[in-house]
């Protein structure tokens, strides 16, 4: 979590190249959401994580 604090931190500040190095830390956590949250939904429902994300 720290390395996200620093990012958020660093594109506060204007670094342009921080919100690139963001993404990746976040895309991972967000799919992971995204399926669990998924699992509990009926079935046949045919949205996919990628697509929440």
């Amino acid at each position: 979590m720290a390395d996200i604090t620093q990012i958020l931190q660093r594109i506060d500040s204007g670094d342009p190249a921080a919100a690139h190095e963001l993404m990746p830390l976040v895309y991972d956590e967000l799919r992971r959401l995204a399926t669990d949250r998924l699992r509990r939904e009926n079935p046949g429902q045919t949205l996919q994580a990628t697509a929440l994300v």
